[in-house]
């Protein structure tokens, strides 16, 4: 069994894997304040709830786009299994052909994606992670990463719409009953969901124009939920994207084990 840990800019997403079967799945806030013993103690209690033995974990695997929380977190790995666990970034193997201008510049956690979409599916492929910000990634014949967009996520526009205006509040993250608002909170709403949407269908759109063919679009991440069956597109949703890729990189880069 393996401790995957995803560190996003909102939340760390934790899970236990073994033989791919995901065992536990939990979520974190992402903290730069919190020590490697207050992590460890919360990692180690989210396994004890959840029922997973510390000592059947062989090896652990970090991927993360917040460098100052990251080497915090290995510790608290380290300590709770005595594991060092593997970072995603250069040195590891991914199988990727990274086509971007600067492949140093690629963050961990579209490679990790991109990983699990090539286990899954035959490009191409458009890979949407909904998170903090949105990200649309493109990736061709040959493992090829082609290249992709990145855009404000949903929550954090919402939220600098709300904190940009003197009239206008915080609304929640849901489709309204009609995409013409009648009121400034379902307006906002309309804004927020079918606006999303269609800015995925369009980018869609415009993927595959340059990809000069149609390609399977699949999305994760925690907003995909809220706004992704509201897109005309056919889309596959996987919340557990991100961590069937850790486990699939930690399989390509784990020493054998010696008889």
């Amino acid at each position: 069994m393996i401790l995957a840990l995803d560190i996003g800019n909102t939340h760390i997403v934790m899970g236990c894997i073994e033989n791919k079967e995901i065992k536990n799945i939990a979520r974190m806030t992402s903290d730069p304040l919190k020590t490697d013993s207050e992590y460890a103690v919360l990692i180690k209690e989210i396994m004890d709830i959840d029922g997973i033995d510390i000592g059947n974990i062989e090896g652990a695997i970090i991927s993360s786009v917040v460098p100052t929380i990251t080497s915090t977190v290995k510790k608290a790995v380290t300590r709770i299994t005595g594991k060092r666990p593997m970072i995603v970034g250069a040195g590891l193997k991914t199988g990727l052909n990274i086509l971007i201008d600067n492949p140093a510049q690629l963050g961990s956690d579209l490679a990790v994606a991109s990983v699990a979409a090539l286990e899954a599916f035959k490009p191409p492929i458009i890979v949407i992670d909904m998170g903090t910000a949105t990200t649309m990634m493109a990736i061709g014949e040959n493992s090829a990463f082609l290249g992709g967009a990145i855009m404000p996520g949903v929550a954090l526009s919402m939220n600098a719409l709300a904190s940009h205006t003197s009239q206008l509040l915080n609304v929640s993250i849901e489709a309204p009953k009609n995409c013409i608002g009648t009121n400034t909170i379902d307006s906002m709403k309309s804004g927020g969901v079918f606006g999303a949407a269609s800015m995925i269908d369009g980018m869609i759109d415009r993927m595959e124009e340059e990809l000069g063919q149609k390609s399977t679009v699949v999305a994760t991440g925690g907003l995909s939920p809220r706004i992704i069956p509201y897109c005309r597109h056919e889309i596959v949703c996987d919340d557990d994207l991100l961590l069937k890729g850790l486990e699939i990189i930690y399989v390509k880069n784990a020493k054998p084990t010696k008889k």
